[in-house]
């Protein structure tokens, strides 16, 4: 593992949210490499084995995020302000912020200018 800053001057929470950071990293590039091959063979009980794989690696990956949500800061936050939200997502950063969003604008179509 590489770490951008002395090891002895990084704290161990810094470096174990780097270990989970790492590790979710890996487990998406796992979650990408599974995802190429099961759409890529021709060979139904490879890809069956292979799609069983990379749900495995998603089930790994989303318990390190869950970590990472419990332990670093912001985390938390901005997962409860993206995650599971609808529309568009500039539009969710947007409304967050305290800013009017595309969908706040007054509609100018035709239609309601009869009106």
């Amino acid at each position: 593992m590489a770490y951008s800053e002395p090891y002895d001057a990084i704290d161990e929470k810094t470096r174990d949210i780097s270990r989970a950071i790492t590790s979710l990293r890996e487990e998406l590039e796992a979650i990408d490499w599974y995802n190429q091959r099961v759409n890529t063979t021709t060979d139904t009980e490879l890809a069956g084995i292979m799609a069983h794989n990379r749900d495995e690696e998603i089930e790994h990956a989303i318990m390190a995020l869950e970590w990472l949500r419990r332990n670093m800061d912001k985390f938390d936050e901005n997962m409860k302000t993206y995650l599971f939200s609808t529309g568009s997502l500039l539009d969710v950063e947007t409304a967050a912020e305290g800013q009017p969003t595309e969908a706040d604008a007054p509609s100018l179509a035709i239609g309601d200018l009869k009106n």
